[in-house]
């Protein structure tokens, strides 16, 4: 009996082919996208948990749509030990705000598993749509942190954007690969698709998220906040960051771009990059600049006064920030000695 022997390098190719990145299964079935008391119902069948929080007096004279960032899920939209949290301070002003725990993230389906960039996308256009059949008549927003504001910038800049009258992005994944030293992209193809399962910590990397210490303690002790992350599931997440940066120029709408000076997980240069694009369009942009901010820029411990910020664009993106971070935000993110109000 005799055997084929194949080339080593065919052998490489066959290994790694059997060892390509893993990503959630779609739902059930095709549906109409809704709202339930308990959850969003996506276009393939799959529910998505759902937190809100709306005003307790009066109808909502705005409505927030909030995507959470990656391993997070909609409580980062909460109260936490440390921060007044965005829902209920913003409701406290009249505005309703609605989260939802995205594919693969806190309660939804398949937690761990990378959903992909297009069906994430495709959730917020769709519960955009369905807040406003609900809200026909007030200004819609969409609020994204993180990996949030990667999506958020992704719909805003894609052929059939959602029915928003702008955005506020709090400290977006705009890290593309364009952006990244060699060796990480390099290690990133290689460990998606040798070892796709891995679940690197991050823990040795040695970077803060925030110097809210309560906040970053809870949801180290939250069994629903992911803390050890497969590695391919960093891989669809550097694909959105890529379409986030590459959807920079593209976006046409009312924007308010918070970041902070000592932010250790998105560095500035793609930040730079990305405002710069945005700069150069019609956009309405408002960069906003926190000298004492960090990456979970709505939960550190001057979240009460970056939430002002956002309280006061939502009413009136036209308006100065109260804190004066939009004063001269692009020359102090280039580094220029200029200094702002306490913010």
């Amino acid at each position: 009996m005799k055997f084929m022997r194949l080339p080593p390098s065919s052998v490489v190719v066959m290994v790694l082919a059997a060892c390509a990145p893993l990503t959630a299964p779609s739902g059930p079935g095709p549906t109409t996208p809704h709202l339930t008391d308990k959850s969003f119902v996506t276009s393939d069948g799959l529910e998505l948990a759902v937190r809100r929080w709306l005003p307790q007096d009066s109808a909502p004279k705005v409505v927030v749509l909030a995507v959470h960032g990656f391993n997070d899920y909609s409580k980062a939209f909460d109260k936490v030990p440390g921060a007044p949290g965005v829902g209920p301070f913003l409701a406290e002003r009249g505005v309703a705000v609605y989260a939802y725990d995205q594919r693969g993230f806190g309660a939804s389906p398949h937690a761990g598993l990378w959903p992909g960039r297009e069906v994430m996308v495709a959730d917020f256009k769709d519960f955009a749509r369905v807040l406003k059949g609900l809200y026909p008549d007030t200004p819609l927003y969409g609020l994204g942190e993180s990996m949030g504001g990667a999506v958020v910038m992704a719909a805003l800049a894609s052929a059939d954007p959602p029915p928003v009258n702008g955005a506020v992005l709090a400290s977006p994944a705009v890290w593309g690969r364009s952006t990244m030293p060699m060796y990480y992209r390099a290690a990133l193809w290689l460990g998606t698709r040798i070892l796709p399962g891995w679940k690197p910590t991050g823990q040795s990397l040695g970077r803060l998220a925030s110097d809210n210490l309560d906040m970053l303690r809870d949801n180290g002790r939250d069994p629903l906040f992911i803390k050890e992350t497969r590695i391919d599931a960093v891989y669809g997440l550097t694909d959105l960051m890529d379409e986030a940066l590459a959807a920079a120029p593209r976006i046409k709408t009312p924007v308010l771009y918070l970041y902070g000076h000592n932010d250790q997980i998105i560095p500035r240069k793609p930040t730079k990059q990305a405002l710069e694009a945005m700069n150069t369009t019609d956009t309405q942009l408002r960069p906003a600049y926190y000298n004492n901010g960090w990456h979970m820029i709505l939960r550190d411990k001057e979240a009460p006064l970056v939430l002002s910020d956002v309280a006061a664009f939502l009413n009136n993106p036209a308006a100065p920030l109260p804190s004066g971070a939009d004063v001269a935000a692009l020359p102090r993110l280039e580094g220029e000695k200029k200094e702002c109000p306490p913010c």
